[in-house]
């Protein structure tokens, strides 16, 4: 007896529906709420998630391959770790380009002449609104930095097979500079 996976696999409308939502909680960074909502199947529960205004992070890739990663302090690991530039959008509404402009001439000092859009990158969806735009950035000039106040970083040039390979050996924990550099390596092998 064979079974198609139509038949094995019903599909079923999946949207939940909110029933009330409430504030528990907003600092300079999020704003985390409380909702009562109903599921498909007619259940009543909880979600609990953060609203985050979004953010950008880039790919800086010069013409030997190289690409700008950074070293940071990441307090709730405890640890420094590796990762591309990135930060968040200024206010709701901006253009994440801008922002991303913004961040890498203000974390590393350089200027890309040419920027290509990689796509959205969701780092937390089962608790989170944050949408992480990815962004290859080529035609780099080098200057001055303008670090925030509470940024401590360094910035390194590093080969990209070096970071997949680092990548693939568990060495580079972050999401979004995982995503990002794959990426980045994926559609250079594939040209």
């Amino acid at each position: 007896m064979e079974n198609s996976n139509k038949d094995f696999f019903k599909t079923m409308d999946l949207a939940e529906k909110q029933l009330d939502s409430s504030l528990v909680y907003e600092g300079r960074l999020l704003k985390v709420y409380k909702d009562n909502i109903v599921l498909p199947n007619g259940h009543k529960t909880t979600r609990e998630y953060i609203k985050h205004i979004g953010a950008v992070a880039i790919v800086a890739m010069d013409d030997k391959g190289r690409v700008a990663v950074e070293h940071q302090f990441r307090y709730p690991f405890g640890c420094e770790l590796l990762e591309i530039p990135a930060g968040k959008l200024d206010y709701v509404g901006e253009d994440p380009l801008s922002a991303a402009q913004r961040e890498l001439r203000e974390e590393t000092g350089i200027v890309a002449g040419c920027y290509e859009y990689l796509g959205p990158f969701y780092p937390t969806v089962a608790y989170s609104t944050e949408v992480i735009h990815l962004y290859l950035a080529t035609e780099l000039s080098f200057g001055e930095r303008e670090l925030d106040d509470d940024e401590n970083i360094n910035v390194e040039m590093v080969d990209l097979k070096l970071l997949v390979k680092q990548i693939l050996e568990g060495k580079v924990p972050d999401a979004k500079t995982q995503a990002a550099l794959l990426n980045v390596w994926a559609r250079n092998c594939s040209k």
